[in-house]
């Protein structure tokens, strides 16, 4: 799908088991195909990202069993793959496109290694020097400093020094730090392959330090113990060998817990993840820690971890060095919103290389919700929007990012969000979005359809001042758009022409009153001209997709009333109730008669009775959305009814649902 919109959410709670983390599941792919003997791969995440490492080794003639859901049986290759020669796609997959290549370029044969255009865009020079250093044969085959890259068997070594135990007859090599952590990982997991003591200096900052930390004890897991010295000398022993510990269970994924807990903070919560506790491998688990900074209430069991908001007061900024935390450190640049006072977030550099450049693109989208953001090479300050004034509903594009489309998912906890190429996720938590619906309770919506002067508007008017909710008109929409292009000179039928107005439409109510670009049109949208110009327009598909979000974004707290021909149906099919009114198409016709002579139109009831029934007709039969009672409806009948009783009856029906709630 292009794209998901999320509606206003009022509350979140519950709890959600994460899936299994993307960084640990593709290490011990990894490291089991290259181990010796069989590993039991349990909890292992299904996404895009290891999709490409399975669909890679096997390729590589690594022989991959599934036992049961989430469970794969790796039969290890003792450091020797089968097919020597491939051509070989990873996609997006930074995590298995560094790693491979670094095993690749150590383990003799000749490959080609290349991914999307963005993974041709994400530098890989420094990986590569390093490899060069050890005689790697590696050749850039587009720009020079990325992929796609070929590999051919490496230059014969040199002869090895006597090593003993004396770490400085280690060979050594020298790797850049501050720009991926991913080139010191892959470069240590692929030095058992050597017959050669190898020493690793970094040089400069090692940034996300926790994720080499994770490759350490992914690797002590299938044997091989690296000495280091800090985070600036790593060396891995000349006789190192990977062996399969058996069954390697995948522990839920850190980065992903982020959003979750994050709800839980701004949405009131508790919100209870599953899956990463106090004794996770993974650093972003330290995020729970800048959520209590910020005024959070956090509790860490052995195997979860739970997020609720401040016991009092609200959320508040904070200056955070995010090193520890890079992927999600993006999440709290959304809790930022939500906070009071500005927030600094430092030392993500990282970010400009990840699946897309992250600073730009955050600072892009939290604009566009109303944010004041500033931003340089490795820090990102964000200003929530001025006391009073709230976020702006918005359509946010995710540049194929799954980060982007996971995180800016919170702010609907503040307003209705249009996500773009929502699908992205499936990179690393495809179920992703059913798992946020299960944990958010949305703005309530009462959704009254109706035919033409069946009373629809008056009666969703009274139910939403009742309720104190906000009212829509969704036929003045349209009526709106038909006014606008004829005001423009673009012909109804002109299914380009109308549907750029629509888009552009410059329409507000307020107090009551309907304006285009500024001007009260509240009777002029009323004539019989434009009112058959709505109809037509309004079966236009690409008006009705260009007015689709508009409408949505009535959606606000404490609840909304909207009238239409297809808000139960198609606009808000979630709604709290659904009503459908009608009345006998010559009641009907009376009604409109009346409502123009009281406003000094003049009207003949015999054609008011022939417009309402070709609009019937054309109505119920059009292609998009063709006006009748959605399935799940209240039908009501107003011919013999008053205004009053039939906002009783619809009143009626709303309590029924609230209280069954």
């Amino acid at each position: 799908m292009d794209f998901l919109d999320l509606p206003q959410l009022v509350t979140a709670g519950g709890s959600v088991r994460l899936p299994g983390s993307k960084s640990i599941s593709n290490r011990v792919l990894l490291l089991a195909a290259l181990a010796e003997g069989e590993t039991e791969v349990r909890q292992l995440l299904h996404s895009d990202d290891t999709a490409r490492m399975l669909e890679t080794l096997r390729t590589l003639g690594v022989r991959i069993a599934t036992v049961a859901e989430n469970t794969l049986r790796v039969s290890g290759v003792a450091g020797v793959f089968p097919v020597r020669r491939a051509d070989l796609f990873l996609g997006n997959a930074g995590t298995a496109l560094r790693p491979l290549t670094a095993v690749l370029a150590l383990a003799g044969g000749d490959y080609r290694l290349a991914g999307v255009a963005r993974m041709h865009e994400r530098p890989i020079a420094d990986l590569v020097d390093g490899l060069r250093q050890l005689g790697a044969e590696i050749s850039y085959l587009e720009e020079q400093g990325f992929p796609p890259l070929a590999i051919a068997p490496p230059r014969a070594p040199a002869t090895p020094r006597s090593l003993a135990l004396d770490q400085a007859a280690a060979e050594v090599v020298t790797l850049r730090g501050d720009v991926s952590s991913q080139f010191l990982s892959g470069l240590l997991m692929a030095l058992p392959l050597r017959a050669v003591a190898t020493t690793v200096e970094v040089v400069g900052e090692l940034i996300s330090r926790p994720y080499v930390d994770l490759t350490l004890a992914t690797m002590a897991r299938f044997g091989v113990s690296v000495r280091r010295d800090g985070s600036q000398r790593f060396t891995v022993a000349a006789d190192s060998a990977y062996h399969s510990p058996g069954v390697v269970e995948v522990e839920g994924d850190a980065s992903s817990a982020s959003y979750f807990l994050a709800l839980g903070a701004i949405g009131g919560g508790p919100v209870r993840v599953a899956g990463v506790g106090r004794d996770s491998l993974q650093g972003d688990v330290r995020f729970a820690d800048a959520l209590a900074a910020m005024g959070a209430t956090i509790t860490f069991g052995a195997d979860c971890i739970e997020a609720s908001a401040p016991a009092t007061g609200k959320l508040r900024g904070i200056e955070l060095d995010c090193n520890h935390i890079p992927d999600s450190a993006m999440t709290l640049a959304i809790v930022a919103l939500f906070a009071e006072g500005p927030s600094t977030l430092r030392n993500i550099a990282s970010w400009r290389v990840k699946e897309t450049d992250r600073i730009a693109a955050m600072a892009t989208e939290l604009r566009k919700l109303g944010a004041t953001v500033d931003a340089g090479d490795d820090f990102i300050r964000v200003w929530p929007p001025l006391k009073g004034q709230g976020l702006r509903p918005a359509v946010i594009d995710t540049y194929d990012d799954h980060r982007m489309a996971m995180c800016f998912s919170l702010a609907a906890l503040a307003t209705p969000l249009r996500i773009n190429n929502p699908q992205t996720v499936a990179k690393t938590f495809p179920d992703y979005f059913a798992c946020f619906a299960k944990l958010t309770q949305p703005v309530p919506v009462v959704a009254i359809d109706g035919t033409s002067a069946s009373g629809k508007g008056t009666v969703a008017a009274r139910v939403a001042a009742a309720l104190g909710w906000h009212y829509l008109d969704s036929g003045a929409l349209y009526r709106l758009t038909a006014l606008a292009a004829r005001r423009a000179g673009v012909d109804w039928h002109d299914e380009a022409g109308v549907a750029a107005i629509a888009a552009a439409l410059d329409a507000s109510f307020a107090g009551g009153a309907m304006t285009l670009s500024g001007d009260d049109v509240g009777d002029a949208i009323r004539s019989e001209e434009i009112s058959a110009g709505a109809s037509l327009v309004a079966a236009i598909p690409a008006v009705r997709a260009a007015l689709l979000f508009r409408q949505r974004a009535f959606r606000r707290h404490p609840g909304l009333v909207a009238d239409g021909r297809d808000m139960g149906a198609v606009v808000f099919p979630d709604s709290l109730t659904k009503v459908f009114l009608t009345a006998a198409v010559e009641v009907r016709a009376e009604r409109r008669h009346k409502q123009l002579i009281e406003k000094g139109i003049a009207a003949n009831i015999a054609a008011l009775l022939r417009d309402l029934r070709e609009r019937d007709e054309r109505d119920s039969q059009r292609s998009v959305a063709p006006m009748q009672q959605s399935a799940d409806a209240e039908l009501l009948d107003t011919t013999n009814l008053t205004i009053a009783s039939a906002v009783g009856q619809v009143l009626d029906w709303v309590n029924k649902v609230s209280e069954q709630g």
